[in-house]
């Protein structure tokens, strides 16, 4: 077949990918050992011959264009491959490397998955982890994510989600707060405390608690005076602080329960739980790298 690209034009390719995955022209220039005019001018040359705007610039920032999102997918992906067949040829397909770069909620990054991390470092030196903590639904094309680990899949996503695990619901208050309060017994009793609602950034809505009933999972409407938003640990540390009536996953409190710090309530409406998954684009050819680190998450987390 005829040659379809130019190795200036791969070239470009490549700077463009870099340029996304860095976030500028500046940073991109760095990793790649040329200078940020080197880098913005290839990257003109390649939406000159393409005939349309890949990058939206500013002085201090680049953001892709619809048309610039689409392209880079598909570019980021041949790119993967290509490296991928490179290594396969030369017999380095055994020894994953590279770098990943994964998405973690905050709560579930502290105290699920980083402290797993250290051994598969150990047992994979050659592999670089790229790990950022927030509680936002990232853009995996956008961003140059290979992974996430969600509470919730965002719906129409177009991406694999594989779980975890279900993490269990504990419904806590400390001993101060019980103090001189009659505890409640049914989750009807839950009305006459002071409830700590974590609300939702996407909706403004608390999260609904959840109980098992006679076997059902049953949703309670929950509201406070005193409400957190974003971080998941603000209405733990209201809890400890004898704020009031919090429903939290039972992993975050687990050594506060033992310690005596919190108490739970109602036992015997335990049994609800929400699930944590592993997400990751649906791409045929993934890069040995991600594979070994999905599979290492998924063996860990799923006994749990």
């Amino acid at each position: 077949m005829p040659r379809q690209f130019s190795d200036l034009q791969l070239g470009s390719i490549e700077l463009f990918c870099l340029t996304v995955q860095h976030g500028g022209f500046t940073a991109a220039a760095k990793a790649a050992g040329l200078t940020a005019a080197a880098v913005s001018r290839s990257v003109a040359r390649l939406e000159t011959r393409l005939g349309v705007q890949l990058l939206m610039r500013t002085t201090r920032h680049v953001r892709l264009t619809d048309a610039g999102q689409r392209y880079h997918e598909q570019c980021r992906q041949a790119l993967g491959q290509l490296i991928e067949a490179e290594r396969e040829a030369s017999g380095q397909q055994q020894t994953p490397s590279g770098q990943v770069r994964v998405s973690l909620p905050t709560s579930y990054g502290h105290h699920r998955v980083l402290p797993l991390l250290p051994a598969f470092a150990r047992k994979y030196p050659a592999i670089e982890l790229d790990l950022q903590l927030t509680n936002r639904n990232v853009d995996f094309t956008a961003e140059g994510f290979d992974l996430a680990v969600r509470a919730r899949t965002p719906p129409d996503s177009g991406l694999v989600a594989r779980k975890l695990e279900d993490a269990a619901l504990v419904i806590v208050a400390s001993p101060a707060y019980l103090r001189g309060r009659r505890k409640p017994r049914t989750a009807e009793d839950l009305k006459l405390h002071e409830c700590l609602p974590f609300v939702q950034p996407n909706t403004g809505q608390p999260v609904p608690w959840l109980v098992c009933q006679d076997g059902q999972i049953v949703e309670l409407a929950i509201t406070g005076r005193l409400r957190c938003t974003d971080d998941v640990l603000g209405p733990v540390t209201l809890a400890r602080a004898g704020a009031g009536v919090l429903q939290t996953y039972r992993f975050l409190v687990e050594d506060d329960l033992r310690e005596g710090r919190l108490v739970e309530l109602l036992p015997e409406w335990s049994g609800a739980s929400r699930p944590f998954s592993l997400l990751y684009s649906a791409d045929r050819h993934k890069p040995l790298r991600v594979r070994v680190l999905i599979e290492y998450l998924v063996a860990k987390l799923s006994t749990r």
